[in-house]
C-alpha cells in the first residue's frame, strides 16, 4: 500500500465502531501527518468531473431540492433551552410552511405546523413566547392544548359533526440528538439516531446534553445556498480569506478529510503549533473528555444538508445554511457552550466577536458569487481532492432526489463509495 494510502484510501485501516477512543485519535493523527507529507493527491483517487453549473441556478432543480431534500432530511431546529417551560414555543421558519416547536404539559418537545385546521390561519402569532394552556386562533377562535389537540370551536351548534380527535394541529416528526431539536417532515423517514449514527458515535464522548444555547444570531446573505455551504466544506481558501485569523492558527495543508454515509463528514485542520492555546478562551470552562482532536486541532463537522460544527474545548460555535429563494440564503451563528452560566460569562463577548470576524470574511465573496455564476462563463465546478467533501455532499443530494429525477445533464457520477469510511469498512468486513 502507497504511503499516501496509508489513511485516507480504499483499504485503510478500519475506524472502530467505539467511537473517538484513543486508537481512532491516534489514527487521525496519522492522517494529518500523511496529508502534510504528501505531494500529490493519492494515485488511485479518482479524477472528480465538474459539478454541472446548473445545480446552482436552474429553478427546477431547487424546486426538486426543495421536495426532496428540505422536507425529507432530518434539519436543526433549535436547542431545548429555548423551551425551557411547558408552553415555551419558538415558530420554526424554514419548513415547507412555519413549524412550532413547543413544550408541553408533559414535558415533552413537540412540533406541528402552524396551521389552524378550520381555515389555515396561524395559531401562534409571534415568532417565540410562552403560550397560556390554551392556543386560540386568532381568526374564527378555534382552541388547541399545548399538545396540540383541538380542545373547542366556536359555534359548537354549527359544529356538530366534527371529531377533534381528527383535527389536531398536524404534527411533524421532532427527535433529540443531546439537546439539539431536529425535525423532518416526511413521515416514513428513518430515525435519527439512525441517520446521525455514522458522524455522531465520534461526537459520543462529549457530554452533549450538558450544552447551553449561549448565542444566536441570524442573517440574510444574497447568494445561492450552496455557494455559502461549500466554503465552509473545504480548507483550500484559509490561505487567502483567512491570512489574519483562521490560516495563522491551523495549516490547511494538513487537513484530512473524512466521508461518512448520509453525507456526512469531517475536516479536521492542525494546529500550526503544537503548543498554541486560544488566547480568547483562556479560563473558560472546557469539555469533559476532551481529547487531543479536539484540543490540538479544528474538526469540523457536517451534519448533512447544512449543519457545521467546528468543535473547539471551549464551546462549539454552529452555523446553518437555509435556502429562502434560488438566490437568496438564511444563516445562522449559535454557540453551545458548557457548563454555561446565566449571564453568560462576559469572556464570551470576545470569543463571539473573533469567529464573528471570521465568519464575516467567509462570506465577503458570496454575494459577488451569485452575479458570477449566472455568467456564460461559469459552466461547472471543478474540484480537487482536498475539495472531495463538497463532491460527496452532492453525490448525497442526488441520492436524495433520486437519480432518476435528475436531468442527465445536471447528474453528479457517484465516485467516492471507496472513499467514504463506513461504507469501505463494511465492504472489507463483507464475506468473500
Amino acid at each position: 500500500m502507497s504511503e499516501s494510502r496509508l489513511r485516507d484510501g480504499p483499504g485503510a485501516a478500519a475506524t472502530t465502531p467505539a467511537g473517538l477512543d484513543a486508537a481512532t485519535v491516534d489514527e487521525w493523527i496519522a492522517r494529518v501527518a500523511v496529508e502534510r507529507a504528501r505531494t500529490a493527491p493519492p494515485a488511485d483517487f479518482p479524477t472528480l468531473p465538474d459539478l454541472p453549473g446548473g445545480r446552482y441556478t436552474d429553478g427546477d432543480f431547487f424546486a426538486l431540492e426543495r421536495t426532496r431534500l428540505w422536507r425529507r432530511t432530518w434539519l436543526y431546529a433549535g436547542h431545548v433551552d429555548q423551551l425551557a417551560e411547558p408552553g415555551a414555543f419558538f415558530v420554526w421558519p424554514y419548513g415547507s410552511a412555519p413549524i412550532v416547536l413547543m413544550r408541553g404539559d408533559d414535558g415533552e418537545v413537540r412540533a406541528f405546523y402552524n396551521t389552524c385546521r378550520h381555515r389555515g390561519a396561524p395559531v401562534l402569532r409571534t415568532e417565540q413566547g410562552v403560550a397560556g394552556p390554551v392556543l386560540v386562533c386568532g381568526y374564527h377562535g378555534w382552541s388547541y392544548d399545548r399538545a396540540g389537540r383541538l380542545r373547542g370551536v366556536t359555534e359548537r351548534r354549527d359544529w356538530t359533526a366534527v371529531d377533534p380527535a381528527c383535527r389536531s394541529l398536524v404534527a411533524v416528526r421532532c427527535e433529540r440528538f443531546g439537546n439539539w431539536l431536529f425535525v423532518n417532515e416526511d413521515r416514513q423517514a428513518e430515525p435519527l439516531a439512525d441517520f446521525l449514527a455514522p458522524l455522531a458515535r465520534y461526537l459520543a464522548h462529549l457530554p452533549l446534553q450538558e450544552f447551553k444555547l449561549i448565542d444566536r444570531r441570524a442573517f440574510a446573505v444574497r447568494c445561492h445556498y450552496k455557494v455559502l455551504l461549500e466554503n465552509f466544506l473545504e480548507a483550500y481558501h484559509f490561505k487567502l480569506l483567512h491570512p489574519r485569523t483562521t490560516d495563522r492558527i491551523f495549516d490547511y495543508q494538513g487537513t484530512s478529510v473524512h466521508l461518512w454515509r448520509n453525507g456526512h463528514s469531517m475536516m479536521l485542520s492542525p494546529n500550526r503549533r503544537a503548543d498554541w492555546v486560544d488566547p480568547g478562551a483562556i479560563g473558560m470552562p472546557e469539555l469533559s473528555h476532551a481529547t487531543a482532536i479536539e484540543r490540538d486541532h479544528n474538526p469540523s463537522y457536517c451534519v448533512f444538508p447544512n449543519l457545521i460544527l467546528p468543535i473547539a474545548p471551549s464551546g462549539i460555535p454552529c452555523i446553518t445554511i437555509w435556502p429562502t429563494s434560488l438566490t437568496e440564503s438564511a444563516m445562522e451563528v449559535l454557540w453551545f457552550a458548557p457548563g454555561a452560566r446565566s449571564p453568560r460569562d462576559p469572556l464570551w463577548d470576545t470569543r463571539i466577536a473573533n469567529f464573528d470576524r471570521i465568519v464575516d470574511e467567509d462570506i465577503q465573496f458570496a454575494e459577488p458569487m451569485q452575479a458570477s455564476i449566472t455568467s456564460p462563463g461559469f459552466t461547472g465546478v471543478p474540484l480537487n481532492y482536498q475539495e472531495r467533501r463538497i463532491y460527496h455532499w452532492h453525490e448525497e443530494l442526488d441520492r436524495r432526489l433520486g437519480r432518476e429525477r435528475v436531468p442527465e445533464a445536471l447528474r453528479v457520477r457517484p465516485l467516492l463509495a471507496g472513499w467514504v469510511d463506513d461504507e469501505r469498512i463494511a465492504a472489507e468486513a463483507a464475506p468473500v
